[in-house]
């Protein structure tokens, strides 16, 4: 007979959009044990599991914080009510909160009045809309607005916990169907109830239960946390306008999105114990990056760290609804050894609208170490060589051709074309040696490619390397000065003589345009506050409890590209406050880089 051992739930706090899988361990008609379903659609000996979803529906409806979602919210804005955003992002659990959420909170009001209904309607269908009958503003007490910020709530003052506890079922509490499978995605209108799971090991052909039900309980569904928006500055004149969204919008312009979304395999509790275990569980951080990378509209996006079954299984699916066309290379696993299906590697996809595939190139950096150490290394220090240089990392480089034209009327036939390398580069500080020789292998393979096309580039990616290192002063300045301290560590001689470091493609950080522009503006000023004004870079792109540090570059090849706006970088006191990345509101620990080019006509020869 079939019975059900186990049950537990991954997270005791459901999030709205994020779904929900059950652990469910089954001892089989065969006295095997295991946590594989046995559906109703293929009954094992005439049994089968039957599963239901139910939202307990007490009395008292729990509206949660938009800033803190797992506190209890005790006044709410009633500007946002009357500006019609979405009644979740309009409660707070203190004054305090509600102050230092003001400069968000006024950027709403703002964006209320010019959203178009179809980014309304994007949001509402990934995350939801705390919506429905009163718009949320529910239980009486709860109010304020803004102009009474510094009053107490009308609320009593009683404490409410870091995490809500578990919502135990009272007899008067009725129970509204909502799910009949395993999984379960709560809804906005799920918001400030409890949910209940039910399994039962039935008989397939009476549908009679054959044993007990089985039944969880699990904390008030909350909303997903919205972080404040980042906006596009723009850094050269532009032919175009701004959008209500506030994108530059261009013609002949097209914009690339570089972003570690750090892989599930390594967000794990005890890198990242700061971060509340729900808001670190893939099913949450999977949702919130995608609901962050489609809210960018890039026309091209250069992801690292993306996993191969989370490619094939979620980002590619995905991200093709929206249109984009995608490319993947998995890391090499000659050093991993753990599952397969989690070795990570990077994700390249463009926008179907803007470009056409022309060509893809592979670099496998253990390749290279092989062809190295066959060349230069002496027969006896082959293995230590190999073992030193072979770190499984890889880049991707895509050719595209755009679909539109940035060639006068003298020259309309002209292809446009545009190459693109994305890379996630060797993360070993004591391997400074290993870092440089893989980015002179990148940048080498890609004079190659300019060298037979007359092609603007893009070079994106984790370096893993801070400005004024090596490998970024290789990138950004075409050579490594001979002095450098990096080249101290060289043991298998292989950037030896330092004079062979060098390349002949015109690269700038896309960045450093914040660093360089004259014009005087509050955006610009406070973004030239969060660059590094010695290496004209940002300050930290990288942001965790141990490091922050800029690792993370977006280079353009400078006599062919110009760059028109990008994207706006963060402060690190508004990160702290969750300690560091990642966090509820960012699912990473890495910030995203967007930069929008145009390409420069080419001079008749």
């Amino acid at each position: 007979m079939l019975s059900v051992l186990r049950v537990h739930l991954p997270s005791e706090i459901p999030v709205v959009g994020c779904e929900i899988t059950p652990y469910v361990l089954l001892r089989r008609p065969d006295n095997s044990i295991s946590n594989e379903d046995v559906p109703e659609s293929a009954p094992i000996n005439g049994y089968c599991m039957r599963y239901r979803w139910y939202r307990v529906q007490s009395d008292r409806k729990v509206a949660v914080c938009s800033v803190h979602p797992t506190e209890q919210a005790t006044l709410q804005c009633l500007v946002c009510v009357k500006a019609k955003v979405p009644a979740a992002k309009s409660f707070h659990c203190t004054p305090k909160c509600f102050a230092d959420a003001w400069q968000h909170h006024r950027a709403l009001h703002e964006r209320a009045s010019n959203i178009s209904n179809e980014n309304g309607t994007e949001e509402e269908e990934m995350f939801g809309r705390f919506s429905g009958t009163g718009s949320g503003a529910t239980n009486a007490g709860i109010s304020g607005s803004t102009s009474n910020i510094g009053q107490s709530p009308s609320l009593s003052n009683a404490s409410t916990p870091i995490y809500p506890t578990a919502v135990a079922e009272r007899s008067g509490d009725s129970l509204f169907e909502v799910g009949r499978s395993r999984t379960y995605t709560p809804t906005s209108d799920d918001i400030g109830y409890a949910l209940k799971f039910e399994c039962v090991a039935i008989d397939a052909e009476t549908r009679i239960p054959v044993g007990n039900a089985n039944n969880i309980m699990t904390s008030r569904v909350i909303p997903a946390p919205t972080p404040t928006p980042r906006r596009m500055i723009q850094v050269n004149d532009v032919l175009g306008h701004m959008d209500p969204d506030s994108r530059i919008v261009s013609s002949g312009t097209f914009s690339v999105l570089s972003y570690n979304i750090l892989s599930d395999a390594y967000a794990t509790s005890e890198s990242y114990s700061y971060c509340p275990s729900w808001a670190l569980s893939w099913p949450y951080r999977r949702q919130n990056l995608l609901r962050e990378i489609v809210g960018y509209h890039a026309d091209i996006l250069c992801l690292q760290e993306v996993q191969s079954d989370h490619f094939e299984e979620f980002f590619a699916p995905e991200l093709d609804k929206h249109g984009y066309q995608a490319l993947y290379k998995k890391k090499t696993s000659e050093v991993y050894s753990g599952n397969p299906n989690a070795i990570d590697g990077c994700a390249t996809f463009f926008c179907r609208d803007k470009f056409s595939h022309v060509k893809k190139y592979e670099v496998e950096f253990n390749k290279a170490a092989q062809s190295l150490t066959d060349a230069v290394i002496q027969p006896g220090q082959k293995k230590v060589a190999l073992s030193r240089l072979i770190k499984d990392n890889i880049a991707l480089i895509v050719v595209l051709e755009a679909k539109f034209s940035n060639h006068g009327a003298d020259n309309p036939g002209k292809r446009q074309l545009l190459c693109v390398a994305n890379t996630h580069v060797n993360v070993h500080q004591d391997h400074k040696d290993v870092k440089l020789w893989q980015v002179h292998t990148l940048l080498k393979g890609l004079e190659k490619i300019a060298v037979s096309a007359d092609i603007p580039m893009l070079v994106c990616g984790d370096f893993n390397s801070v400005p004024g290192s090596a490998p970024h002063a290789l990138l950004a300045m075409g050579k490594v000065d001979q002095l450098h301290p990096d080249l101290a560590i060289d043991p298998l001689c292989i950037l030896r003589p330092p004079s062979k470091l060098t390349h002949q493609l015109p690269l700038v950080s896309a960045y450093s345009s914040f660093a360089r522009m004259m014009v005087v503006g509050h955006s610009l000023e406070q973004q030239r506050k969060r660059m590094d004004p010695t290496t004209n870079e940002p300050l930290f792109t990288n942001c965790t409890r141990d490091f922050i540090g800029t690792v993370d570059y977006i280079f353009y090849t400078a006599d062919s590209l110009t760059v028109e706006s990008l994207l706006e970088l963060l402060d690190e006191e508004s990160l702290r406050k969750d300690t560091a990345l990642p966090s509820a509101e960012w699912s990473s620990d890495h910030l995203a880089l967007l930069a929008e080019f145009r390409c420069k006509p080419r001079v008749r020869r």
